[in-house]
């Protein structure tokens, strides 16, 4: 098979191969956490925070914040180089909760001790979409001329009812917003986006793929809902399961290829499906098969479809984005 527009045979734009060809290598990311909180769980617009969200299940053992950020950059380096041999170029990825929820000071500190690291190519910041201001922009922009600088964004839905229905207290024009202005100064910038929220339905959540190619996003994150013990969501599947979609492995596997073939085929895809410690679910996850093993069943089912990402993504697109 020729190669696609993305530059190799693999069947959607996948973030290994975009960085090993932009940068030579994998760009391995290092979860850090710097103690940050959320404005929907200190009071500032809310509490409690996401009914989804449980921070603790995607942290790595290492990371904690009563560590300094170097110790944290230092034990991930040593954890992931058993799995990711490869990888020769790390990325402080500040993950849990808003990365960008503090004043200024405080954030080109805690950005600056990561990129002061020799061993750190750059920085990705996970926030939300109403935690970003243009002072911010601006002095990652000023970064972003020496280092890998990226913003993840925690869209989730493209729905306001879902958003406020799961406690997000941001719309999606905030994320639209957001997203534009990161764009428009060039710094790589990431939508993530959780598939099988309450009351969404199948043909909603593949009109997202449309809305999202429609904005200048360079990435995009996806996962199946995961439904931790303990979680508001998980007392809502309880007592209404009906508002839910409960995709089984081959459902997804098919549904996450009908949603990448409306994807524009220039946003790199970093992630398919979503990973944590089976004691944080409610339910077993599928067949207990791991991220990895989850992706190749995707790419196995891509070929006997004889499809690809973008396969069904309308030819004309107006705008050219960065990196």
């Amino acid at each position: 098979m020729n190669k696609f527009e993305w530059g190799n045979n693999r069947r959607f734009n996948s973030f290994a191969n975009y960085s090993t060809s932009k940068y030579g290598s994998r760009l391995q990311k290092l979860s850090i956490n710097s103690g940050f909180t959320c404005p929907n769980r200190d009071g500032k617009i809310g509490i409690g925070g996401c009914t989804f969200c449980v921070n603790e299940a995607f942290n790595p053992s290492y990371c904690t914040p009563e560590k300094n950020i170097t110790q944290q950059i230092d034990e991930g380096i040593t954890f992931h180089k058993i799995r990711y041999r490869r990888a020769s170029k790390y990325i402080a990825y500040f993950q849990a909760y808003s990365n960008t929820y503090a004043d200024i000071e405080k954030l080109k500190s805690v950005y600056s001790e990561a990129l002061d690291h020799p061993d750190i190519f750059g920085i990705s910041i996970g926030t939300r979409p109403d935690c970003i201001n243009d002072d911010l922009l601006s002095y990652l922009s000023e970064i972003n001329k020496k280092h890998y600088i990226a913003i993840e964004y925690g869209v989730e839905s493209c729905y306001n009812k879902t958003l406020e229905l799961v406690n997000r207290q941001h719309s999606f024009e905030a994320s639209k917003e957001a997203i534009i202005k990161t764009n428009n100064i060039k710094i790589f910038n990431t939508a993530h986006l959780i598939i099988g929220l309450p009351n969404e339905t199948k043909e909603m959540i593949l009109k997202e793929a449309t809305l999202l190619s429609n904005l200048p996003i360079n990435a995009i994150k996806l996962h199946q809902l995961q439904i931790f013990k303990g979680t508001e969501i998980e007392k809502l599947y309880a007592s209404n399961p009906d508002k839910f979609i409960k995709f089984e492995l081959n459902e997804y596997v098919d549904f996450i290829i009908d949603f990448m073939e409306l994807l524009r085929p220039s946003i790199i895809i970093e992630r398919l499906t979503g990973e944590v410690p089976p004691r944080f679910l409610a339910f077993t996850p599928w067949c207990k098969l791991r991220t990895d093993q989850i992706l190749n069943l995707i790419e196995k089912r891509m070929e006997d479809r004889n499809t690809w990402q973008g396969k069904k993504y309308p030819s004309i697109y107006c705008g050219e984005h960065s990196r």
